[in-house]
């Protein structure tokens, strides 16, 4: 019978694959932004630099600060790698999210699992990249190969999730190959699985299922409780996978930002190490909006690592601001392993 031996939760920002002194690259565009989702409402670049002067947040933006918290961070992913390499996966389940890069505004599944044999990535064509926004084309090349790719998918286990999902009530959209939009040429797969793909798994990567949520387009974003059910599903359906599999649950995205609330980070992994389904369950959609919509990534990770039985473990908790206004993106590095692992 297949054993979840690993989960990790990992943060994919552009700031984790651009280096510290090219953060501000960004803020232009946080200046620009006129509603920016902080706490259930939304600000202005300056009504944010208003509302948070009492929290000092140029501190934790210089120079030095920056090298330090891009030095942790790098060290995290190097834990978390060590880690992936250890567990010796048979196969990895990635629940990610896509921003507009397979699925365009004219179908946008609430929940996607791929069931073909195999993915493929792209390096950044030439078009893309010289349309990227500043501080979006360095980290863009960095999680991409450096030519076309060709990764297996575990299609049997694929189907098998899918038809434990929709027993469980969970309406999902199937595809065997994955779509792509735009006249610039092939993109490959969305961000949320490029990091992996390249961070985690250096390009090798085994025998996975890809799962995709919609985090960040209304009106058909699941809600925090359907994704917390979703994780629930999960790991009840490798518990009935009948063969011998090693596997490990990887989520992808996160945490907080554009904006950064440390105070909601910090009750969010509380409520996992404690296995508090209700309080994931109860988290007000207002406040998983934009980037920080990518927690719903984690939620089904965190719910199916708590039914097993696995112990959480924070590698690192690492904001990165980018801004007096607290724009960035606060990171989270994240492993559960079964009580008797070392």
């Amino acid at each position: 019978m297949a054993e979840l031996v690993l989960a990790i939760g990992t943060s994919h920002g552009p700031m984790l694959s651009t280096p510290p002194d090219k953060w501000d690259l960004r803020v232009r565009a946080d200046r620009a932004d006129p509603a920016h989702p902080f706490r259930g409402n939304t600000y202005s670049f300056d009504e944010l630099v208003a509302l948070r002067a009492g929290e000092n947040l140029a501190e934790r933006n210089t120079p030095d600060e920056r090298r330090a918290r891009a030095d942790r961070c790098a060290a995290a992913l190097d834990e978390l790698k060590r880690r992936l390499d250890a567990a010796k996966p048979d196969v990895v389940v990635i629940v990610g999210n896509d921003q507009r890069e397979v699925f365009g505004p004219a179908i946008t599944p609430a929940l996607w699992v791929f069931g073909g044999e195999s993915v493929f990535d792209e390096p950044v064509s030439a078009e893309r990249l010289a349309k990227m926004p500043p501080g979006i084309s360095i980290s863009s090349v960095a999680i991409k190969p450096s030519e076309h790719a060709v990764y297996p998918v575990h299609a049997p286990l694929a189907r098998h999730l899918i038809e434990a999902f929709v027993d469980g009530g969970h309406d999902v959209t199937v595809s065997t190959e994955v779509p792509q939009r735009g006249s610039d040429g092939p993109t490959g797969m969305p961000h949320a699985f490029g990091f992996v793909y390249q961070r985690l798994m250096a390009g090798q990567v085994p025998p996975h299922v890809p799962i995709m949520l919609n985090t960040f387009y209304p009106p058909n974003q699941p809600r925090a409780t359907r994704c917390v059910d979703l994780g629930l599903a999960l790991r009840e359906a490798i518990a009935t996978w009948p063969e011998d599999l090693r596997v490990v649950l990887i989520a992808s995205g996160g945490l907080s930002h554009f904006v950064i609330d440390e105070a909601f980070d910090h009750a969010l992994i509380d409520a996992a190490r404690a296995n508090d389904l209700a309080w994931l369950r109860s988290i007000d959609e207002a406040l998983l909006q934009s980037g920080t919509s990518e927690v719903k990534n984690w939620l089904p990770v965190m719910a199916a690592a708590g039914a097993a039985g696995m112990a959480m473990q924070v590698i690192d908790y690492v904001p990165c601001y980018r801004s007096e206004a607290g724009t960035g993106n606060a990171m989270g590095f994240v492993v559960w392993q079964p009580p008797s692992a070392p």
